[in-house]
């Protein structure tokens, strides 16, 4: 019997292997199933924290956005109350430079004419020396037109005459003076042209 002993003790053995490797079978892929859980686990903290920070970027993205609006919208506010401020200024300075002619004509205007004539055409050509200097220095000049090849830039035909004296499209009487600027026509010369 000692051989019934043996067998029974090596099939005891052997079945104890079975048992001992089919649980580390088994512990291996409850390790495996644990593994996989953590690593979605760690997948998902990692996918949320990305989306934290990219949710971030993008709230800062929209602040700097919304601050930019703002910050232009005032500039546009800005630069236009200053262009108005120019141009009240550049206003209130042509008619400060106008008035001291005004305030002359109305005293030529206050005068009896008839007492002293000569003097009275005296002032009046003094007032219109004085308008003259005004225009010059705030870069107004008259255009030259009388004798002049029609340009229509500067002056605007009213009339054309057939003239064998005069050249062709040459201007050869001006009903109303033409005015500009270094840039612009304030108003053209009105004029009549030879054909």
């Amino acid at each position: 019997m000692p051989e019934e002993n043996v067998n029974e003790q090596a099939a005891e053995e052997q079945q104890e292997n079975v048992d001992v490797e089919a649980g580390s079978e088994a512990g291996g892929e409850t390790e495996v199933k644990e593994n996989k859980k953590e690593s979605k686990k760690d997948k998902k903290k990692k996918e949320s924290r990305e989306e934290q920070r990219l949710a971030g970027e993008l709230a800062e993205y929209k602040d700097r956005y919304a601050r930019l609006a703002a910050e232009f919208d005032n500039y546009k506010k800005r630069t236009a109350r200053e262009l108005d401020g120019r141009y009240q200024d550049a206003k209130a300075n042509v008619w400060a430079a106008i008035l001291p002619a005004i305030d002359n004509l109305e005293r030529a205007i206050a005068t009896d004419a008839t007492t002293d004539a000569s003097a009275y055409a005296q002032g009046v050509e003094l007032i219109y020396k004085q308008i003259k200097e005004i225009m010059k220095a705030g870069g107004i000049e008259e255009i030259e037109a009388l004798g002049t090849e029609f340009d229509p830039e500067y002056h605007n035909a009213v009339m054309h005459i057939d003239s064998e004296e005069a050249g062709e499209n040459q201007v050869v009487e001006v009903f109303s003076k033409g005015y500009k600027t270094e840039a612009r026509v304030i108003r053209h010369s009105v004029v009549k042209v030879a054909n």
